[in-house]
């Protein structure tokens, strides 16, 4: 007998999909026969997203200041992030019109009457505070937040934008430096590799992230939580799902790009945020993932995560008809001069606003103080299914991220589109 016979056969190991699937079933099974075991698996998901948290400031840091120093010329970074400015708004000023145009032509609460309480305006009292430090921020506000107090206050804080803008500022002041900087940028480049390194162990831990998350919701909503309100649940499902497939699909197709090969790419990434309702949790997973289909490494470092916070397509959705729902509910009309003022606010308020606590019923908030005639405490109606429209939100954001490095590196003419098909095809 050989010694190949003697070998013991290799054990099968689900991969990452798979595993996120058995443990997506297993969070909902518990979570109906077993209510009260499940509330305690809640500190799975905070595990998995703290574990997250930790290391994808200073990865995104590694990765942005990398990207620069490699473009060779400051004059390319600043045309690519013209460019990505541009497309960013004009697409957020699209996606909020039509689904503004939509949701009147829908009427999604009709048929609902709301009359506001005492205990509403409690439950929302939270929110709108949020909301009035968001709106009272205005233009000036978001520009100063960008600055950190100290670079160590940005990391501590976890913010995306002000991470971004210092190593926009250092990945600069390094291309500038010539050789005298090369040490540094080495450097740099080496933690970029480590920090990669520890994320893919980390990604290993999210099937226990997505039981714990899928477990506690099942328990505490139920199957049918969505109830009276799931017209406007069911509503906002499919304008995300014609926004994937329509605009989105349309200009992959227009890139040479193959939208189911695409979306297929990005499958675990698509369920991890299905189940967690966090886009945070795959953002180097996916910046990873452009990379090797031919996009080149500025791109993704500097579009991605400035997309995170500038590019919030699927919550300008849920704006435009969030807003109407209300306005129907509560019987409110609306003047064409009042949904203009609330489109404008919303370009503004829904800008830098991603990592707030319950940051679409907070920018909802502060929308509505445009056309204060809409009783604020009838937010309480989205807060109860707030946990169902994320999961929309959150893989409508995710596919506007994903496709926007594509778009922007077919407009600069660095798209590797043999390479991006070899990648998309082998999946």
């Amino acid at each position: 007998m050989s010694a190949h016979d003697l070998k013991t056969p290799a054990r099968y190991r689900p991969g990452i999909f798979v595993q996120v699937i058995i443990a997506t079933i297993g969070g909902i099974l518990l979570g109906l026969f077993a209510p009260h075991l499940a509330h305690q698996c809640r500190w799975l998901t905070d595990l998995f997203l703290r574990l997250i948290l930790m290391i994808v400031g200073p990865l995104l840091f590694c990765i942005v200041v990398s990207g620069i120093t490699g473009a060779g010329s400051l004059g390319a970074v600043g045309r690519l992030g013209s460019r990505a400015l541009i497309y960013f708004e004009a697409m957020t000023t699209i996606v909020l019109l039509l689904s503004v145009g939509a949701a009147l032509l829908l009427h999604p609460g009709r048929g609902m009457n709301y009359t506001p309480s005492v205990e509403d305006a409690h439950a929302v009292a939270s929110y709108a505070a949020n909301a009035h430090a968001l709106h009272g921020q205005g233009v000036t506000g978001f520009i100063l937040n960008l600055i950190p107090r100290s670079p160590i206050a940005a990391f501590a804080d976890g913010n995306i934008l002000q991470i971004l803008f210092f190593a926009v500022l250092l990945g600069c002041c390094l291309s500038r430096l010539g050789e005298a900087g090369a040490p540094i940028t080495k450097l740099i480049d080496s933690f970029s590799a480590l920090f990669s390194r520890m994320m893919r162990v980390i990604i290993a831990t999210a099937p226990l992230g997505v039981f714990g998350a899928v477990s506690t919701t099942v328990a505490q909503y139920g199957l049918d939580a969505i109830d009276h309100l799931a017209l406007f649940v069911i509503l906002y499902f499919s304008a995300i799902a014609v926004f994937i497939v329509v605009i989105l699909g349309g200009l992959l197709q227009l890139c040479g790009i193959n939208p189911l090969r695409f979306a297929r790419y990005f499958r675990e990434e698509i369920l991890i945020v299905t189940a967690t309702t966090s886009s945070d949790s795959v953002l180097p997973s996916i910046m990873t993932k452009l990379e090797a289909m031919g996009i080149p490494r500025q791109v993704v470092g500097l579009v991605v995560p400035a997309g995170y916070s500038l590019n919030l397509d699927a919550l300008s959705i849920y704006l435009g008809f969030a807003v109407v729902f209300l306005a129907e509910v509560t019987h409110t009309p609306l003047t064409l001069t009042q949904i203009l003022s609330m489109l404008a606010t919303a370009l503004i308020t829904s800008k830098g606003a991603h990592g707030v606590p319950g940051i679409a019923i907070v920018v909802l908030a502060a929308t509505m103080a445009a056309a204060p005639s809409i009783p604020l405490s009838s937010l309480v109606l989205l807060i109860a299914v707030d946990w169902f429209s994320g999961i929309a939100r959150a893989v409508g954001n995710l596919a506007g991220n994903c496709v926007a490095p594509v778009i922007l590196a077919a407009w600069e003419g660095a798209l590797d589109r043999e390479r991006a098909q070899k990648m998309l095809g082998s999946q």
